[in-house]
């Protein structure tokens, strides 16, 4: 297997286990307030399992399995641990007679148990997942544009509250954030992979939204995997590309490396579903729940995305393992070698 744990030299928490533990709420308590302020969301509950065949679940890229189990009480029936909820708040928008204009945020916790663990990555998920419904001749890069620009704000403004709390920790990141489209980094950086692009653009400017993720590039694949019935990775977007979805990337300055931080994007209507379906050869998927009710126009249109909870809180405190803000299960080698390397994780 490759060794992806990277350890930092001379690495040294800023704050011990309690300040740690009092920051994070700080952290989640701070931007959550900001966030829903700047896009207009309101709290909602979210589940922690959806029934099994409904086409509900977040398939991710498509291979990753959910975990699943039978319920006793209601005659056995198959449920699966949520891996997002990218579709269940499109369905939970038209339940509860969210307007356009209007939105919904909640916590979301997921298992991912076929997750690759590294610094940055748990089988335990914890984030802020948020959809809003929007007009359907809004469905465009500017409206994607401004959303982006609307949590980088609230992200900035977090930053600067936590360093205002926390001398040690001064404000890094600039006043705006770079868009560029996946085709345009491919152009940029023609002989480096995906993610060592992503690298070189986020330490050249420090935060980055990359636009169009999902589609085939023009050199016939993929900037990364996005799966086919949420994010709408195929229409032509005013920046010359493909894709009204992106991810928000920071330059973290302890890993030296870029930073996923949110994973959003315009989401489908019929027509793209229907394309993008194909696309993927899963056009037995339109019989599911989720899929029917979209093709029958039953589902308001929407944006939204997911923001990494145990991520801000790794880039607000500069700690170089998401180990050390969230619980998990760590292989006894990566604890031991986290150890060594002043690294204590949770």
């Amino acid at each position: 297997m490759i060794d992806l744990l990277f350890l930092p030299t001379d690495y040294r928490a800023t704050l011990d286990l309690l300040a740690i533990e009092s920051a994070i709420k700080d952290i989640k308590d701070y931007f959550e307030r900001r966030l829903a302020e700047s896009l207009n969301l309101q709290r909602v509950t979210a589940p922690l399992f959806v029934r099994s065949g409904t086409g509900i679940n977040d398939d991710l890229n498509g291979v990753e399995q959910p975990l699943r189990f039978c319920v006793k009480s209601d005659d056995g029936a198959p449920v699966e641990i949520v891996q997002s909820l990218a579709k269940w708040k499109r369905l939970a928008l038209a339940r509860y007679g969210f307007r356009v204009g209007e939105g919904l945020y909640t916590d979301m916790n997921a298992i991912r148990p076929d997750e690759t663990l590294d610094n940055i990555h748990s089988i335990y998920v914890d984030q802020w997942d948020w959809e809003k419904i929007i007009p359907v001749d809004q469905r465009n890069l500017g409206t994607l544009k401004a959303a982006v620009e609307a949590i980088y704000d609230a992200i900035c403004r977090t930053e600067f509250h936590i360093a205002s709390e926390h001398s040690h920790i001064r404000p890094i990141l600039p006043e705006t954030i770079t868009f560029i489209t996946s085709e345009e980094l491919r152009k940029r950086y023609p002989d480096l992979p995906p993610r060592q692009r992503e690298d070189r653009i986020c330490a050249e400017k420090r935060a980055v939204f990359v636009i169009g993720i999902g589609g085939d590039l023009e050199d016939g694949q993929p900037h990364d995997g996005r799966a086919p019935d949420y994010d709408d990775w195929t229409s032509p977007n005013s920046d010359g590309g493909c894709g009204l979805n992106g991810d928000i990337l920071l330059w973290h300055p302890v890993l030296q490396r870029s930073f996923e931080i949110s994973s959003m994007g315009i989401r489908v209507d019929p027509e793209t579903l229907v394309r993008q379906l194909e696309i993927r050869q899963l056009t037995s998927r339109r019989e599911l729940m989720f899929h029917r009710m979209l093709l029958a126009g039953q589902l308001p249109q929407t944006m939204g995305g997911g923001i990494g909870q145990s991520r801000l809180c790794m880039f607000f405190l500069r700690t170089a393992h998401v180990g050390e803000v969230a619980c998990g299960i760590w292989p006894d080698d990566m604890v031991q070698r986290c150890q060594s390397a002043n690294i204590t994780l949770l």
